[in-house]
């Protein structure tokens, strides 16, 4: 609840959308494309660094050296693999759609360069000078560009999906099938974690919820949006503990099994730059965009002005992607039907009753209600509601608990019980692991001596020869 009561005590905000985005559209074609190359040039160089850092972080979590032998400490590793992928030998299956299985990799990667384009990496205001033209820092804005970036970001999904079916193999279709269900699944929740934004900065522009943050950022306002935001984009960027279209212990490789060279490249750079925009939406919406920390910026008037919030974007950026690889290098792999039952019915139940919650305080408090009273009884009615469900959970748990020892044992599972290894299903629980037998129990066999039937034979003979 502190969120909410931080959301009542934030200063009145514009309710309805009031964007100005008048200053972009106006900058000389030229400058337009110089904006183009540094968007493409900034994600290329952040992906590049951002492999050969997590497998540095890793290495260090592992007790390993890591990467260290090409450039300066390693750092051009990530190139030199770019390199020899791009050299190795472009394979294309003899049952595959060769069209969709060209494209596939290709429609991937540019869904993933898209959403850089309305990320604001400075104020809005004519705030630089390049070859002495005053530009934003943001190639362009929209009224609706937040929904433009879960759009290009649905669409992304088509290109996993088309390389799965177009392979003309099993492993990979199970892998673009599993890429399509936990996109959709963990969509939803991330559209009601932008909703949030929405209700509270008035404005769907992203230049427009940075300047909203200026007294405090969403993530101290909107807590449980971010947290929800934080999971979905895990999920979203199929990186560990969600990484299962590409989980190689049970589809061997994926969507991308069948490919090789430039094009398993394209995927894995796809992967990468999808995990950087993600980051980045997070930095605009909770974490005040290109906004200076506030240690800085109460003691220092020009840290929001000039190049300045380019560093403060960058550093921010950075943070949320060592959160990616904290979690790649801490946690297991989820099952799958725990990756979908976190997203059904976790996450979108969670998400929804926030995205509530935050409507009701805002309606409220634009109709002058007392709004201390108000979080008196929202408080009140979750914590009842948390509650019930509890004492409910128990008495369930308990019910169960007493049906499943009153009914009768079941059959145990047998692997093998199709003529080839099968998993249990639900429900079913694998025979006990036979245990090798204490050292008192087993029997004591010497080498020469008279303890194995054939021995005993041999002594009976050499007897039998001798008398």
């Amino acid at each position: 609840m502190t969120g909410l009561a931080a959301l009542t005590t934030a200063p009145e905000r514009v309710v309805l959308a009031a964007e100005d985005l008048s200053m972009f559209g106006t900058d000389p074609w030229w400058l337009v494309v110089i904006k183009a190359v540094f968007c493409f040039a900034f994600l290329m160089l952040i992906v590049l660094f951002s492999i050969v850092w997590e497998r540095k972080v890793v290495a260090w979590m592992q007790l390993r050296i890591g990467p260290n032998r090409h450039g300066p400490w390693g750092l051009l590793q990530s190139l030199a693999d770019g390199i020899k992928l791009m050299l190795k030998e472009d394979v294309i299956v003899k049952r595959a759609d060769k069209a969709v299985y060209v494209l596939a990799p290709i429609l991937a990667a540019i869904p993933a360069f898209m959403a850089i384009a309305v990320i604001p990496f400075g104020p809005a205001g004519n705030e630089v000078s390049i070859f002495g033209q005053r530009t934003t820092m943001q190639l362009t804005d929209l009224p609706i560009a937040a929904l433009y970036i879960l759009a290009v970001g649905a669409v992304g999904v088509y290109g996993f999906v088309l390389g799965g079916w177009s392979s003309g193999s099993t492993y990979p279709l199970l892998g673009g099938i599993r890429s399509s269900a936990q996109m959709i699944s963990y969509e939803i929740a991330m559209g009601a974690a932008f909703a949030s934004v929405f209700l509270y900065s008035g404005s769907m522009s992203t230049s427009t919820i940075v300047e909203a943050q200026a007294d405090r950022w969403y993530i101290m306002l909107l807590p449980v949006s971010f947290i929800i935001y934080m999971v979905t984009m895990v999920g979203e960027a199929s990186r560990a503990p969600f990484d299962m279209p590409e989980s190689e212990g049970d589809l061997v490789g994926g969507f991308n099994t069948e490919y090789s060279s430039i094009k398993f490249a394209m995927f894995m750079l796809a992967e990468y730059i999808h995990m950087v925009t993600v980051s980045m939406i997070a930095v605009t919406l909770f974490l005040g965009g290109w906004r200076a920390p506030y240690p800085i910026s109460a003691f220092w008037e020009g840290a929001n002005h000039g190049w300045w919030p380019m560093l403060w974007f960058f550093l921010k950026l950075q943070c949320l992607i060592f959160f990616f690889i904290w979690l790649r290098g801490t946690l297991p792999r989820v099952r799958y039907d725990q990756l979908m039952k976190l997203g059904w019915k976790v996450l979108i139940p969670v998400s929804i009753v926030w995205l509530m919650l935050v409507a009701t305080v805002r309606a409220l408090r634009n109709e002058g209600y007392d709004f201390s009273r108000i979080v008196l009884y929202v408080g009140a009615a979750v914590i009842a509601i948390l509650l019930i469900s509890f004492v409910v959970d128990m008495f369930r748990d308990r019910r169960n608990r007493a049906e499943a020892e009153a009914a009768e044992p079941e059959p145990a599972f047998d692997p093998m019980a199709g003529g080839f290894p099968v998993p249990p299903l639900p429900g079913q629980t694998l025979p006990p692991v036979p245990r090798r037998r204490p050292r008192r129990e087993r029997e004591l066999v010497v080498s020469g001596g008279a303890d194995t039937q054939s021995d005993d034979s041999a002594s009976d003979g050499k007897e039998a020869g001798g008398v």
